[in-house]
């Protein structure tokens, strides 16, 4: 991407109404998760995919959108214990089956690097399908060289916040990641800023060369479901207005670089 290029939306959601949320604010793709703030993310099952693909398919507003659906079969680290792989596997093909325009994955070795292997795995399940190497790369301490094994694995793009708690307080790497990926890389990889990204990081962001910006936009609803159901934790739901603050403030950084 060059400075000038255009930055893709991309919001985290859990249900189809937060598709429809981001077709409506014109976001390029969504991240399809679920009990995304109780463990960072886990693989959402086959009815919310169904009809998530369905509606992204065709918005009340806005235009189609795509799901990319994260892979993740449970919390924790991203170590991959024996089975899981094959589990992943399996997960990543029936996304793909359900209509999926991409899967979201991440395997680290116990040595702190990427899972080659388990992620060459991973990209052959997915075939055509975009493939996108989640936070687990904030986890690396070679962000460089991991970027050179994502790019020989044929990963599509990668998600990190640059090391940090957030992505404000990332941008120096996330700012040498993009230019080694613009660089040596040829652009084969693009780097997506996302965690806790609020509306107004998004020009620093996109000055740091990013090609995408990612966020959830979410809020909790409180409802009490008692001594069996979670008690008064609530749940989650894609905010409108902070998706379309988020949209806009995309919108005003490409305009400010024209």
């Amino acid at each position: 991407m060059t400075p000038d290029a255009a930055v893709a939306l991309e919001l985290a959601v859990q249900d189809v109404a937060g598709v429809a949320v981001a077709a409506s604010v014109g976001a390029r793709r969504v991240e399809l998760c679920t009990a995304l703030g109780a463990t960072g993310g886990v693989t959402p099952g086959p009815g919310l995919l169904a009809a998530a693909v369905e509606r992204a398919a065709a918005p009340p507003s806005g235009t189609p959108v795509e799901v990319h659906v994260l892979v993740r079969p449970r919390p924790g680290g991203f170590v991959l214990a024996a089975g899981e792989l094959d589990v992943q596997v399996r997960e990543v093909e029936a996304a793909v089956h359900a209509g999926a325009s991409g899967v979201v994955v991440g395997a680290l070795t116990a040595a702190g690097g990427v899972d080659g292997a388990a992620l060459r795995a991973l990209v052959a399940a997915a075939g055509e399908a975009e493939v996108t190497f989640h936070r687990a790369f904030d986890q690396l301490a070679d962000p460089v060289a991991g970027l050179d094994a994502l790019a020989a694995a044929g990963v599509a793009r990668v998600l990190t916040s640059g090391g940090a708690a957030r992505c404000a307080d990332g941008v120096e790497q996330l700012r040498a990641c993009a230019a080694h990926a613009r660089g040596r890389l040829g652009g084969a990889v693009q780097v997506m800023a996302g965690g806790g990204v609020r509306v107004e990081d998004v020009a620093a962001l996109r000055a740091a060369g990013v090609d995408a910006v990612h966020l959830s936009a979410k809020r909790t609803v409180a409802d009490d479901g008692g001594p069996g159901g979670g008690g008064g934790s609530g749940y989650e739901v894609t905010d409108p207005e902070v998706a379309a603050a988020a949209a806009a403030a995309v919108a005003a950084a490409a305009a400010v670089r024209r």
